[in-house]
């Protein structure tokens, strides 16, 4: 019976290391390549951007191989808890909301969200100065909860769609008045084209950790712990070799991403 129990308590042992020193060889990564410039397609249908180099350094940090998979927004989480994917990597916010579902990692990015509208509409970003306006957000956003949180009750018609792309189509067609929206893809995917010449901000840089967290973080499911490890460490590793600041200033050439 001793025997049989130091049997038993080794392979339990050898098991329990197993699973702790566990090594991943692929890693999925999900994306939504429809937010430029941290998520984007080239002109050959490649994904490139900002999240998407900073997912290949992660994995190469960790020797893994990086698939992509692409998922719609909103769908996020429930693709990663039904395992299309092991990591999100696609600017997550780091949420109370979400960290009851999901694990993240350190952040590796933060930057503020504001309020875009045309530049004849006279507001000063207040809810009330926006009243009657449509506004169209990303579903299943931080700006999507903001707007709802603070907008919506006050009279302003919240209009949620699939991708961040579709949105700019409707305001180009008369139908939306602005968005809200992440600052640096608004002024990537809106602003600094021909399209936004008319657009602009309203009201103050939005941070309320209630809607948009503690920064970006990569997104895993709660039992991925030896995952969480190995990429918390390659993120500490890219930002102190210099990886994060190359990949940063190809993509967004002298903004803070790093932010507070």
């Amino acid at each position: 019976m001793f025997k049989k129990s130091l049997l038993l308590g080794a392979a339990l042992a050898v098991a329990s290391f197993c699973v702790s020193a566990k090594e991943w060889k692929e890693v999925r990564v999900a994306i939504d390549p429809t937010y430029k410039p941290f998520t984007f397609k080239t002109a050959d249908g490649k994904p490139t951007g900002f999240d998407v180099k900073i997912a290949q350094a992660l994995c190469d940090k960790i020797k893994a191989k990086c698939v992509f998979v692409e998922q719609q927004w909103d769908a996020m989480i429930p693709g990663l808890m039904a395992r299309k994917y092991d990591t999100i990597i696609s600017s997550m916010s780091i949420t109370e909301e979400r960290l009851r579902q999901v694990d993240f990692t350190s952040k590796y990015y933060n930057t503020p969200s504001k309020i875009v509208v045309r530049k004849d509409i006279k507001s000063d970003g207040s809810a009330a100065s926006l009243k009657g306006k449509n506004i169209g957000v990303l579903k299943g956003s931080t700006q999507e909860k903001y707007a709802k949180g603070e907008l919506a009750n006050h009279g302003v018609n919240v209009i949620g769609y699939d991708a961040q792309d579709q949105v700019y189509l409707d305001i180009k067609a008369g139908r939306l008045d602005g968005t809200v929206a992440d600052v640096v893809e608004v002024e990537g995917g809106f602003l600094g084209t021909p399209d936004g010449k008319n657009y602009g901000y309203v009201g103050q840089p939005l941070r309320m950790k209630k809607y948009f967290g503690e920064g970006i973080g990569v997104a895993m499911r709660k039992g991925d712990k030896d995952l969480k490890k190995a990429l918390d460490k390659a993120i500490a590793d890219i930002r102190a070799d210099g990886t994060w600041k190359k990949i940063a200033d190809e993509f967004v050439p002298g903004v803070d991403l790093w932010g507070e």
